[in-house]
């Protein structure tokens, strides 16, 4: 089976995130973890810090590997020749921005199919988002988020 990519900016990584890779490759065997820049949104670390956070939460992990991209996700999946992405799905605030990307990717690459994950309804309410202006105020985000990510954030 091929692998299947688990795109987005992850500023920073959450468990959520990390349970529902975990989960795809649990599904599908192997997933490309890949960390892209998001023009809507201001990001707090660079790409390859958000890379490297990714790698270090996810070394125990096999059949995981993490790359950067600065272009497109569909660019990516051509130029790799990958047709399934995955996408975590948090409650229905998430569904239509979901499937508008959907529908944008497939009119730019019409083999790529679109698979979402429902997340675990313990990580339902964490966001990237939250996890940052939470650490601007000063609280401990170490619950929902790798430990060297916490302790980046309290700097």
């Amino acid at each position: 089976m091929k692998a299947v990519v688990f795109p987005g900016s992850f500023d920073p990584v959450t468990n959520g995130h990390l349970d529902l890779i975990r989960r795809a490759c649990a599904i599908f065997g192997e997933v490309v973890v890949l960390v892209l820049p998001n023009a809507a949104k201001k990001t707090r670390f660079s790409l390859q810090e958000r890379v490297n956070f990714l790698k270090e939460a996810l070394a125990q992990d096999k059949n995981v590997r993490v790359e950067g991209s600065e272009g497109l996700l569909v660019e990516y999946m051509k130029k790799n020749g990958y047709t399934t992405v995955v996408r975590g799905v948090r409650n229905a605030h998430d569904w239509n921005p979901e499937r508008t990307n959907v529908y944008f990717n497939k009119q730019l690459y019409p083999e790529l199919e679109t698979v979402f994950l429902p997340a675990d309804e313990a990580y339902q309410f964490i966001s990237s988002t939250a996890i940052k202006e939470a650490a601007a105020s000063g609280v401990d985000v170490s619950p929902w988020v790798p430990e060297r990510v916490a302790k980046e954030l309290k700097n």
